[in-house]
Parts: structure tokens; sequence; C-alpha cells
């Protein structure tokens, strides 16, 4: 077909007069380096900017605590999934150490950049993905929640993987490297359920109703096998603790305010000043200067699909740019709170096609114009790196303060007595509970868990403290306990059984 890989690749000799390289050549081993060096950068960037002693977060506790032999389980919400927990798991199964986890994830998150980049080999020339790798790694949340055990990163890594697989396997045949990539589909796709079974099912509509329309039947088969083997587990565990798929899905939906149609454009560039978790999403929109960014992506990626269609090569830009908008659909229209981690995988699809657009515009100006374009386009990228680096730096140094409240309230709850083997209850129980190394429970809410009763039972067998958050009141079953005023909390532990 016209609009094929294989065609599309013809256009790119004819326009820049760099082909991609056949396997071997000496094309294909600078663009592998640029590539490399790309991820290298990812990776010591993550080690400098974000600090390897930063404690972990909330959700970075859920999912680590469940393979520790250091710290009680914490209670696993319907929404999540097991792959972060396997992800860490060479290092937290044996180690407690912070600093080791943080430079095994940013590492390992260097070699899934360098792997999903070389997905798209032979689509795209090695400066366009070298270029797109780079705006996808400097973006704060990337490199902010690259060293980190969260799944939203994963997903956008797997993203890369099966859409790149994918356009090389509609142009590749039925020969040897057509059947390698649909392997990379089936890994990509594996890796995204794995991760976020819900995202990784928005993330692949657009390239199943492709696959359909085209009848490919192998890539179906890829597509659907690695969905099916990276979710299975969370289906099992559906039916197992939840009474079947549907009522799993529901609980989430729940947990997660109940999905629907809810417009959360708004909350999300709220969060883009540096929000971990935008819930409610209330306050000031960041300055002009940190969003902006935002705004303009969309219009560099639309610019990116015009030169894609103009040199006969739509499918390789369209399909990333329909695979992003699926991916970003539900954070931005049917929930009604934000996180900027949310949107990764939409960012990781959108770099290739808008890095395609800014070569374009440096590259396609005549005379005098050429080096005016290649200027803004540079003071645009300067700009870029500037506000991405101060929202950066901001977020690290208040994650780190927060994060040492936590320990702090640790150390008090140590002189009064609470030690392991013990349980917390109450405000930010979970987060408290890992660095005290209590287990925690809730009576209410979305890591509902326990009751009244069983705590009041297991005052009797262990040391138990509950923990109010300012302006609260404490529960019932503790408000005779002995109160205790650490930093913003109050803490009630129960008199020795």
């Amino acid at each position: 077909m016209a609009d094929g890989a294989n065609a599309m690749l013809v256009g790119r000799r004819g326009r820049g007069g760099e082909a991609p390289g056949a396997p071997g050549t000496p094309g294909r081993l600078r663009g592998d380096a640029l590539i490399a060096v790309v991820a290298a950068a990812f990776v010591l960037a993550q080690l400098v900017l974000v600090h390897p002693s930063m404690g972990l977060g909330w959700d970075e506790i859920v999912y680590v605590s469940q393979v520790t032999t250091h710290h009680p389980a914490a209670f696993f919400s319907a929404p999540r999934s097991r792959g972060v927990s396997l992800l860490v798991a060479p290092v937290a199964s044996w180690s407690d150490s912070t600093e080791l986890l943080r430079g095994y994830l940013a590492v390992v998150s260097g070699l899934g950049l360098y792997l999903a980049l070389r997905a798209w080999k032979g689509l795209f020339p090695a400066r366009v993905l070298a270029t797109a790798g780079a705006f996808f790694a400097t973006l704060w949340v990337t490199l902010f929640y690259g060293p980190q055990a969260m799944p939203n990163y994963w997903v956008a890594i797997g993203a890369l993987v099966t859409v790149g697989c994918a356009l090389r396997a509609l142009g590749a045949g039925w020969g040897r490297s057509g059947r390698g990539v649909l392997w990379g589909v089936a890994a990509g796709a594996a890796l995204m359920a794995l991760m976020r079974p819900t995202d990784a099912v928005w993330v692949a509509l657009p390239l199943l109703v492709l696959v359909l329309v085209r009848r490919h039947w192998p890539l179906l088969l890829a597509l659907a096998g690695g969905l099916a083997a990276g979710g299975g587990e969370w289906v099992v565990e559906a039916y197992a603790w939840y009474g079947g798929l549907g009522e799993r899905l529901s609980r989430a939906s729940e947990i997660q305010g109940g999905l629907g149609w809810n417009i959360a454009v708004d909350d999300q560039m709220r969060s883009l000043g540096g929000r971990g978790l935008c819930r409610p999403c209330t306050g000031a929109m960041p300055h002009p200067v940190v969003t902006l960014w935002w705004l303009l992506l969309p219009v560099v990626a639309v610019l990116g699909a015009v030169v894609a269609v103009r040199a006969r090569r739509a499918t390789a830009t369209l399909l990333p740019l329909a695979c992003a908008a699926t991916a970003a659909a539900p954070y931005l229209f049917m929930i009604g709170y934000a996180a900027p981690r949310f949107l990764q995988p939409a960012y990781a699809l959108l770099a290739v096609p808008v890095a395609d657009a800014l070569w374009h515009l440096v590259r396609a100006g005549r005379g005098r114009w050429r080096p005016v374009a290649a200027t803004l386009v540079a003071l645009a990228v300067a700009g870029h790196l500037a506000v991405q680096f101060s929202v950066l730096v901001g977020t690290v140094n208040r994650n780190v303060e927060s994060r040492e409240d936590w320990a702090r309230v640790a150390d008090a709850l140590h002189r009064l007595g609470v030690r392991p083997p013990c349980l917390l209850t109450g405000h930010e129980s979970i987060p408290v509970g890992y660095y005290t190394g209590c287990s925690s429970g809730s009576t209410s809410g979305n890591n509902e868990n326990t009751t009244p009763a069983e705590i009041t039972d297991a005052a009797r067998r262990m040391p138990v403290a509950a923990l109010t958050g300012p302006g609260g009141t404490p529960p019932g079953y503790a408000r005779d306990w002995a109160p205790h005023r650490v930093t913003d909390l109050e803490i009630r532990v129960a008199p020795p059984g």
C-alpha cells in the first residue's frame, strides 16, 4: 500500500536524503548510538536531579510493600495492578535501601526508553527518534517518575513499543523480521496490561481498529495475546477477590470518583505546576509559561500530521496520534481529578510526530528563513528545558520534605512505644505505617480493610495508634486513648493490652 511503512521509507529517502539504513550498516550503528546517548543522559539526569535518597511516596509504598519482607503489605485497592511490584521485586524483595531501588529504577527506565525508541527504527530517521526521546525524557513528569515505583511511565514505554512494532509489522511482510516485530507487539501490549490493564485497552483501541480494517490477523493475535497475557492476573484476581470482572471495574470506578463525562482538562493544567495528585483540584492555574508547552503540544502534533500526509506516509504519524488521543481521553474527559503522570503514555506517543514536525520546521525553510526557523525552534527548546527543570526542582524538594515528615512521625511513634509488630489507622496510616514498620488499617473510604472491632481486638495484642489530621476528629473507639501531638497530627496510642 502507498501509505504503508515501506512507502514511508521511500518518502524519507526522497525528502531528506537519509535512508534509515539496512541492518548492519554504519548508518544504523550511528542511529543506535544516538538513541543510546539520549537514554544514558536520561538515566544520569534522574540520578542527579531526583534525589536517590527521596523516600517512597504513598502509591510506591503500596506497590513495594507487596514484595518486601521488611514491611507489612499495604492494602491493595481494586484499580491497582501487580506490574510495578514485579518490576521492583529484584531489589525490594531483599533490600530496604531507597537509594538502591531508585538507582535500579533509573537504569531500567533508561533501558526501557532505549528499547522503545529502537522499536521505531526504520520508520523515522535516527535524528527524529533521538529528538522524540529527548523531548519525552526532559518532561519534568518523566524525570520525576522514571526512578519511582509507579506504573504510568511503563505504560508509556509499552505503548511506544507496541505502536512502533505494529507499524513495522504492517509493512514487513511475513518473513523473519515480520515475526520478530509481532513478538515486539505482544511484549509491549503485555507490559502495558501488566502495569495498568484499563490504560492498555485505551491505548490499543485505534490499533485494534486498524488491524481489523487491514485484516492483519497475525498482528491481531499478537496484540490480543499480549493484552491477555499482561492483564490475565488482574482478571483472575477480579474473580478471586471481587466477585467478577464487572464488580472489580465498578469498584475501581468508585474509588476513582465514578467514571463518566467529566471535563478534567483544567484539572490537568493545574497539576502541571508540580502537583503529584490534584484531588480535589482547586486553586489557581500555574504561570502561563508553565502551561504554554502543554497548549502548544497538540498544535505541533497536528503539524506533524500535516507533514506526514503531504509526504504520503500518514499511517506512521496518524496511528500514534490516535493512540495518544485515546490514551488521554479518560483522564481529560472522564475523571474528576488529575495527576500529571496519567498522561505519560500520551506524551510518549506524541513525542515522535512532534519531533518530526520540529525537524520539518528546521529543514523546510528556504534562503534567509531557514536560519530564522532554526533559531526560533532552538529558543523554544531552551525555554521548554528551563520550565521543565524549574518545575522538577520544586516538585522534588516538596516531595522530599513531605516524605521526611512521615519519617519524623514514625520516629515519634517509636518513642511512644509503637514498634513492630504494630497497627496504625486513620489519617495517612499507609505511608506513616510503612515508615514505622506497622500494618495499616482503615474502617472506611477507598482503603477500607478492617473494622473498629478488629482494631480494638488488635490493641490487646500489639501497639496500636490512631492518627487524626488537621481539623479531624478521632474515631470513637480511640477517644479514650492517650493523645499526643506530633507535627500537625494528633496521635492517640491504645493503652497496653
